[in-house]
């Protein structure tokens, strides 16, 4: 039920759209991450793929919000779907709370939606689940359908947001008073020669959380070399949560999908931090996991290279933890500049 905590009664994501000026490369690597293509909207041509509880969907319009929305932005990650109790009383209560709506004629579904970060949508779906949801309801089924088998990824863990320097707390505000996030962790983070900060949201539902980040001093920090080749901002970063993430990393070899190198002395020190680490740790050590940890619990994540235009994946495991990797965020944040420095960018 609605309540203070959670006005709008959220609960959770049921989908991330995507928009692409190249869809055969964005259909892959949805292939190559174990999602499988199974159906399409009955009046548009949008693929819907689908693994365990996450659902993608793939839109090739060439007319419409997504087409506009690639054209400014190339690759993009241009509207979600979020569950609630009730979708037009929570629609209205997010205009009420100072939410800009988005008319019929800028969407493509039928549902309703507001604008939210870099004017991409959020679409209030109020049928979800399995016995009924608008894969039912709004979609047909392939007559050729690409089946896929699964990598071990069941929902989506949480999405990150980047932002221009000076707005972090106009976005955390949106969160905060439209939809009842409340705030769970502050990073000030430096690396060798660039500096960010990040401002964790948790939903109220308590489903998925939200960082927002933002870069410091130079601009050719990480957050504002995103913000330049998406231009303006938007979602850095999707985390898939994985049953096991050796074993998701094991199915996906030989694919498409690139992740981070982080340097050899990383796991001369780690195991000894955290020896209560159960997972093989050569193997650990041959997929470069991060791993992070207190006295009650730890984490596994790792992080591809840029995928969509600036945007990634992680990939985390959680047992017995809610944190972010705070302990590895120095290792992160220098094996991205290394890799900016692959690229020309520092």
């Amino acid at each position: 039920m609605a309540s203070a905590k959670n006005p709008l009664g959220l609960l959770g994501i049921e989908f991330t759209e995507f928009s692409t000026p190249d869809l055969e490369f964005m259909h892959k690597v949805f292939i190559d991450f174990g999602f499988s293509k199974l159906k399409k909207t009955k009046n548009k041509d949008i693929s819907y793929y689908k693994q365990n509880d996450i659902h993608f969907l793939l839109n090739n319009e060439r007319s419409g919000f997504s087409a506009e929305f690639a054209k400014t932005h190339g690759p993009a990650i241009c509207s979600m779907g979020w569950r609630v109790e009730d979708a037009p009383f929570a629609f209205e209560g997010a205009v009420a709370r100072g939410a800009k709506p988005a008319d019929d004629a800028n969407k493509d579904h039928p549902y309703p939606a507001i604008y939210g970060i870099g004017d991409s949508l959020i679409y209030f779906i109020d049928i979800f689940g399995e016995e009924k949801n608008i894969y039912q309801n709004d979609f047909v089924d392939l007559e050729q359908p690409v089946i896929t088998e699964e990598k071990g990824f069941i929902e989506i863990d949480h999405l990150t947001n980047n932002v221009y320097q000076g707005t972090m707390e106009f976005w955390a505000d949106f969160y905060k008073d439209i939809f009842g996030f409340t705030e769970v962790r502050y990073f000030d983070i430096k690396g060798a020669k660039t500096a960010l900060i990040s401002y964790a949201l948790r939903s109220p539902d308590g489903s998925f959380c939200i960082p927002i980040n933002e870069g410091k001093g130079s601009e050719k920090n990480q957050i504002d070399e995103y913000l330049k080749e998406y231009d303006g901002p938007g979602v850095q970063h999707l985390a898939f949560r994985s049953r096991d993430i050796i074993a998701s990393l094991d199915a996906m070899a030989g694919s498409s999908i690139q992740t981070l190198d982080i340097i050899p002395e990383y796991y001369e020190t780690i195991f000894d931090k955290l020896p209560q680490v159960t997972e093989d740790r050569e193997r650990i050590r041959h997929h470069q996991i991060l791993i992070d940890g207190d006295d009650d619990g730890y984490l596994l994540q790792i992080f591809t290279k840029n995928l969509f235009g600036p945007i990634f994946i992680e990939i985390i495991q959680r047992k017995n933890n809610q944190g972010f990797g705070e302990g590895n965020f120095t290792a992160l944040f220098e094996s991205i500049e290394r890799d900016q420095q692959r690229r020309g960018v520092l």
